[in-house]
C-alpha cells in the first residue's frame, strides 16, 4: 500500500511538472549590458526538436525562432529598441508547442565612459531617453557626496558607478543610484583631468606625472606609467591605446591593457592641458602654442598642424563630419577640415574659449567666458540663435544629451537649454568653490551628474529620482503576460 501511494504520488508531480522543469533549457543574451538601439543575440538549447520558440523582450514577442534536431538554436540578432528606458530588462523564450520556457535578465544602459563621451569627443549622449526638453525642469537633486577637495573634472559613469576625480589626489567610486562611496584610490598628485573608463579598468592621470590604471571594482592600482611632467589632459580609449597629454608638450599612446610599451609619443610646442579626440585613425590634440595638431593614431606620425589665434589650454576638439571643432584664447571657436586641417570657419564670441565644444545634429554649442552660451551650423559657422547669458563664464566642456544642452558656469551654476531654440529651462546652484571654475556634468541613465568646485559631487534625477521613468526593475513579467505573435516569420539564423 506504501509502495502504491509513493508511486502514485511520483506520477502526479510529473504530471504537475513543466515542459521548462523536465527539460535543461538554456538562454543566453550577448552582451548582457546594452545601449538603446545597440545590437544583442539571443540564443537557446534544451528545447523540443523542431520547435518554434518565440523570444520576448518584456513582453513583447519580438523574434521567432525554431530549433534544430538537438532542440537548440544559434544566435538570433535583435536591436533594442531606441525608446527603452535605461534598467534591467527580460528575455524569455518559449516553446510554442511544448512550452519549454527560459527568462534571463540583461541591462539597458547609456553610460558616459570619458569626457568626451566617445573617442570622438563630440560631448553628447545620443543614447538619452528620460530628460527631455519637456521634462528637465523637474530636475532636483538625488544625492550628494562630498570629495575632500575641488572637483574640475566631468564625472565619468559605468555599470552603475560614479567616477571623479578630485583635488585632494584622490579618485573616487561612486553608487551611482545612492551617492554611497565604493573606493577611494589614492595617486601622488591632484586630479584635475577626467577619468575614462574601458573594460574592468579606470584609468586617471595626476600631476605626479603617472598615468594610473585602477580596477573599477576595487580600486586597487593594476599598473603606472611614467609621463614626462604632469598629466592634466584627459585620456582616451580607443582600440586597446590610451591616449594622453602632458605638460611637457608631448601627446603619448599607451597599451591600455598594462601601461607598457609605451607605443610612441608626439611632440607639439607647448603644454598639452586639452584632452585628445581620435577618429578615422587619425589623434587630433589642441597644444599652449596655440595650435592644433593631428597625429597618426598607429605610429604618431605628423600630418599637419595648423594655428589659431591665441592658445588652446583646456578646450579639447571635436570631430564630426570631417570636420574638427576647438576653442581658442582669442575668443573664437574654429572648424578645420579633419583630413588637411585647412580652416573652414570661425565663430566669434566675446570672450576666450576654454570650454570644450560639443556637436549634435549638425549644430556645435560652446560657452565663453564672457557668460554666454553659443550655438553655430556645424557647416557653416552661422550663429543659430541669440547667445544665451548665464550670469559668469562658462569654462568647462558643454554637454548635449536628448535635446538639452548642459553648461556650468563660474558662478557655481548648472544650466540647461533647448538645444534648438536656445531657450532656458532649468538651473541649479551649488556651493561656492574655493578657486574660480565651472562644474562639470555628463548625463547618464537619466540622470544627471554635476562635479563642483565646492568638493561635492552631486545627481539630479525627474523628481529628485521618483519619477516613473526610474522604476527600471520592475518584476519580471510572468507566463501568462506574454502572447505569441502569430503574425512573425521565422527569423534569419
Amino acid at each position: 500500500m506504501k509502495r502504491y501511494l509513493f508511486v502514485a504520488a511520483l506520477m502526479s508531480a510529473l504530471l504537475c511538472m513543466t515542459p521548462a522543469a523536465r527539460a535543461a533549457v538554456s538562454v543566453t543574451v550577448s552582451p548582457g549590458t546594452a545601449r538603446p538601439t545597440a545590437s544583442i543575440s539571443v540564443s537557446g538549447s534544451g528545447f523540443a526538436a523542431s520547435e518554434a520558440v518565440d523570444i520576448y523582450f518584456d513582453t513583447t514577442d519580438v523574434l521567432l525562432a525554431f530549433t534544430s534536431s538537438t532542440g537548440s538554436f544559434a544566435a538570433l540578432p535583435y536591436q533594442v529598441p531606441a525608446g527603452t528606458l535605461p534598467g534591467k530588462h527580460r528575455i524569455t523564450a518559449v516553446g510554442r508547442k511544448a512550452g519549454d520556457g527560459k527568462q534571463i535578465a540583461m541591462t539597458v544602459s547609456t553610460p558616459w565612459l570619458e569626457q568626451g563621451f566617445s573617442a570622438r569627443g563630440r560631448r553628447t549622449n545620443p543614447f538619452e531617453n528620460v530628460i527631455s526638453t519637456g521634462n528637465v525642469s523637474s530636475l532636483d537633486t538625488v544625492w550628494t557626496t562630498a570629495t575632500g577637495n575641488s572637483i574640475t573634472s566631468t564625472p565619468v559613469v559605468a555599470g552603475g558607478t560614479a567616477y571623479v576625480s578630485s583635488f585632494d589626489d584622490k579618485l573616487y567610486a561612486i553608487n551611482a543610484a545612492t551617492g554611497a562611496q565604493k573606493w577611494m584610490a589614492t595617486t601622488g598628485g591632484f586630479i584635475d583631468a577626467a577619468p575614462a573608463v574601458a573594460g574592468n579598468l579606470v584609468y586617471a592621470g595626476s600631476t605626479d606625472h603617472i598615468l594610473y590604471a585602477f580596477n573599477i571594482a576595487t580600486g586597487a592600482t593594476v599598473w603606472e606609467s611614467l609621463a614626462g611632467d604632469m598629466i592634466e589632459s584627459s585620456p582616451v580609449v580607443f582600440g586597446g591605446v590610451i591616449y594622453f597629454g602632458s605638460d611637457d608638450g608631448k601627446l603619448n599612446a599607451i597599451n591600455a591593457a598594462n601601461g607598457n610599451p609605451t607605443l610612441w609619443t608626439a611632440t607639439t610646442g607647448g603644454s598639452i592641458q586639452s584632452s585628445p579626440a581620435v577618429a578615422n585613425g587619425v589623434v587630433y590634440v589642441g597644444s599652449g602654442d596655440h595650435s592644433l595638431y593631428a597625429f597618426n593614431a598607429k605610429t604618431g606620425a605628423k600630418l599637419w598642424s595648423t594655428a589659431t589665434g591665441g592658445s588652446i589650454t583646456f578646450s579639447s576638439p571635436a570631430v564630426a563630419n570631417g570636420i574638427v571643432y576647438i576653442g581658442s584664447a582669442d575668443h573664437n571657436l574654429y572648424a578645420f577640415n579633419a583630413t588637411t586641417g585647412a580652416q573652414l570657419w570661425t565663430g566669434s564670441t566675446s570672450g576666450f574659449i576654454d570650454s570644450s565644444p560639443a556637436v549634435a545634429n549638425g549644430v556645435v554649442y560652446v560657452g565663453s567666458s564672457d557668460g554666454s552660451l553659443y550655438a553655430f551650423d556645424a557647416t557653416t559657422g552661422v550663429q543659430k540663435w541669440t547667445p544665451q547669458p548665464v550670469g559668469s563664464g562658462i569654462e568647462s566642456p558643454v554637454v548635449v544629451a536628448n535635446g538639452v544642452v548642459y553648461a556650468g558656469s563660474d558662478d557655481d551654476k548648472l544650466h540647461a537649454f533647448d538645444a534648438a531654440t536656445g531657450a532656458p529651462l532649468w538651473f541649479a546652484a551649488t556651493g561656492t568653490g574655493a578657486q574660480g571654475g565651472s562644474p562639470s556634468v555628463s548625463v547618464s541613465d537619466g540622470v544627471v551628474y554635476l562635479g563642483s568646485l565646492d568638493n561635492n559631487l552631486y545627481a539630479y534625477a525627474l523628481d529628485g529620482g521618483s519619477n516613473a521613468a526610474y522604476r527600471r526593475n520592475a518584476r519580471a513579467p510572468s507566463r501568462w503576460m506574454l502572447h505569441p505573435d502569430w503574425r512573425l516569420k521565422p527569423a534569419r539564423q
